[in-house]
């Protein structure tokens, strides 16, 4: 647990970390269509909802083929009529793409999500990707956010709290709900808070 205490933001020397490594374990995109599962089981045991709000965050790449590609996904998200993906940018400097749909229809905002990672992916910006966020809350506006982690292919409950605070018990009760519906992240050391995250 003290790893998991010591964790205190979103940091560069994380991110530089994992992009260190000369062999990255494979991505494994299809893991995000787990999240409806997963959102109905937070729902009954948790009461948290889905927000329609939800994001991929990743290293924006100097040149133009990285602009491209990024344009390119945007025109293909907004083409189907939906309300438009919103492109912003952190204190970090990382770029999130915020896409968003009514709160039923989780599924199509997942496939949205599943399509950013995957034309990045596939237009060989696949390094540039760190993960991507689908935001819920409760009753009581409680704000909590399933990271999936691009390089690692897991999740991890992530709970904001004012104050720049985290609730570390909420985590741990949602990390054992959801056991059986996502792959959730074993080293807390990687359950990063992400403070200022489009939807939290």
């Amino acid at each position: 647990m003290a790893a998991y205490h010591r964790v205190q933001g979103f940091t560069v020397s994380f991110f530089k970390n994992i992009f260190g490594r000369s062999e990255p374990p494979k991505a494994n995109l299809d893991n995000l269509f787990a999240v409806p599962s997963a959102a109905i089981t937070l729902e009954v045991s948790a009461g948290f909802k889905a927000t329609g709000v939800a994001s991929v965050c990743y290293r924006q790449a100097e040149g133009g083929a990285f602009a491209t590609a990024q344009a390119d996904v945007q025109e293909l998200l907004d083409a189907d009529g939906g309300p438009k993906v919103e492109r912003t940018t952190d204190k970090f400097g990382f770029t999130w793409l915020v896409c968003r749909q009514e709160p039923t229809e989780l599924a199509e905002l997942v496939t949205e999500l599943h399509a950013v990672n995957a034309s990045l992916e596939n237009a060989g910006f696949g390094p540039s990707l760190l993960c991507t966020l689908v935001a819920f809350e409760d009753a009581a506006d409680r704000a909590l956010g399933l990271v999936y982690l691009y390089k690692q292919g897991t999740f991890y409950p992530f709970a904001p709290k004012v104050g720049q605070q985290r609730d570390n018990t909420l985590e741990l009760q949602i990390r054992g709900l959801l056991g059986d519906d996502l792959t959730i992240e074993p080293e807390l050391g990687r359950w990063l808070a992400i403070w200022g995250a489009p939807g939290l």
